[in-house]
């Protein structure tokens, strides 16, 4: 009791679990969930096969410097169960990923591949619904789909379709956007209501009903992240928070600049269809995927005006100021509850929900 009675003294960075972390010898569906199984597999097995300075940025898309240019690349694949979701489907989501993740550099995104793994069995229409949606998407992400692969195997041996995208962009002069300049006093942002995604996935996934229809958010960010840079090229970092939601990405963030991050949970835009849902499934809604938002971390003397010129794009309309990057407890991120008291946001072990993009 004690302790409770000093609490304003406790500091959050002795708050830890003395349990060890996994030791696994198979993969499992949480290896890809962008949780701490996410991070023990690059860290375990990726990191030494490959380690290099590049990939040791460990950012959406690396920052390359080619023949005078720097140049953005990023490359995923999308395994998203089902294949067509409210508001979407495989073929979109493919295309505003990678779209997504060259804009978190600072990129103009340019070109894309798209590589298709197809079942036997899958019906025709069903592909071409798809590559008419990764055409329409490409489309208005601006972007050229350049180049491709299609690969066929035998039924069973897959889920219908599956698409790896990868794609190029030109990141302009000053830019320099990555997890490790986050620094204490600066403002974070996210760019509207979370967890739609997630959330629309489950409900067609597992035949629930809420009451209303919930819509995937999947999207292309890159003009918004150029209104930001309109404001000022000194952002430090831009993540979209896909897999492990917005908790994932802030720990991330918080790990790679060795600070803390600050949140008010009241803040943070929680639609209420969303909040529903995860409050009957027991899920946090920090943790649950987005394909059409980001968080940004920005210089307190320009949040205000980035806050304007994402709430006057229409992908930033429900943008809003949810924290701030602290010094004190450093590698973690906090959360001030409704209800006055404090909260660890820690990285989720896996994913509440595989198979989301």
């Amino acid at each position: 009791m004690a302790d409770l009675a000093t609490e304003a003294t406790v500091d959050p960075a002795n708050w830890s679990c003395p349990a060890p972390l996994r030791d696994q010898g198979v993969v499992v569906m949480g290896h890809g969930g962008g949780g701490a199984l996410s991070a023990e597999l690059m860290d375990q097995v990726f990191a030494p096969a490959y380690g290099n300075p590049v990939l040791a940025a460990l950012t959406d898309s690396a920052v390359l410097q080619l023949g005078g240019a720097r140049l953005a690349f990023s490359t995923d694949s999308y395994v998203v169960r089902p294949l067509f979701f409210p508001g979407g489907c495989l073929g979109d989501l493919a295309v505003n990923g990678t779209v997504n993740d060259l804009a978190m550099s600072g990129a103009r995104p340019a070109y894309l591949s798209t590589a298709f793994v197809l079942e036997e069995g899958v019906g025709l229409d069903v592909v071409a619904r798809i590559a008419r949606a990764v055409g329409t998407a490409a489309e208005a992400a601006g972007v050229t789909v350049a180049t491709g692969d299609t690969k066929v195997v035998e039924s069973g041996h897959g889920d219908g379709v599956y698409v790896t995208t990868a794609g190029v962009g030109l990141v302009p002069d000053g830019v320099d956007i990555r997890p490790q300049r986050a620094r204490p006093g600066d403002a974070v942002i996210v760019s509207g209501p979370i967890g739609l995604h997630g959330v629309a996935v489950m409900s067609v996934r597992e035949g629930l009903e809420f009451g209303v229809e919930i819509a995937s958010d999947t999207a292309p960010l890159a003009g918004l992240v150029a209104a930001m840079l309109g404001v000022t090229p000194d952002l430090h970092v831009l993540r979209d928070p896909t897999r492990g939601g917005l908790g994932a990405s802030l720990n991330e963030i918080a790990r790679a600049s060795g600070t803390g991050v600050r949140l008010t949970e009241r803040a943070v835009p929680v639609p209420d269809e969303v909040a529903n849902a995860c409050g009957f499934l027991g899920l946090d809604p920090f943790y649950v995927a987005n394909e059409g938002r980001l968080v940004a971390f920005v210089p307190r003397e320009h949040a205000d005006a980035v806050l304007a010129a994402m709430r006057a794009h229409p992908q930033g309309a429900g943008a809003a100021l949810i924290g701030e990057c602290v010094a004190e407890h450093p590698g973690m991120v906090t959360v001030a509850t409704g209800l006055g008291g404090t909260r660890v946001l820690d990285l989720p072990l896996g994913e509440q929900l595989p198979r989301i993009c």
